[in-house]
């Protein structure tokens, strides 16, 4: 299947997420924070399909980081997911540069569902 950079602070979201995901057989990498997630590309060179990451994060936020990736990685498929209606307005800015943006709450049914719409774009 894919592998997938999931980068998202909340400690059980990002429990929640990468299991949904592995249950449909993708090899998923974890990163805590924006700046990790930045690294742990870096140190693929970019080369995963699919990058998930939550927009509100504390130290780079999913949108700044999205914006770097695109930069370094401009292949790489990214799709953005967060609560806030206001960080989703945030998104537009990126959008050429993103697959969508997700909302949550999500059901596994959602997340697994966006994930393959992300995939197969």
């Amino acid at each position: 299947m894919a592998s997938i950079l999931l980068v998202e602070d909340d400690d059980s979201v990002r429990t929640f997420t990468a299991r949904a995901l592995q249950i449909d057989g993708h090899s998923v990498d974890q990163a805590e924070d924006g700046d990790i997630g930045l690294a742990r590309a870096a140190e693929k060179g970019g080369a995963y399909d699919l990058v998930l990451s939550d927009i509100r994060m504390p130290a780079m936020d999913g949108i700044a980081m999205a914006t770097e990736m695109a930069r370094d990685f401009p292949d790489l498929k990214i799709l953005l997911m967060t609560g806030y209606a206001e960080q989703r307005e945030r998104a537009r800015e990126v959008s050429a540069i993103i697959v969508d943006v997700v909302q949550k709450p999500f059901t596994l049914a959602e997340i697994r569902s966006a994930v393959s719409r992300a995939l197969a774009a």
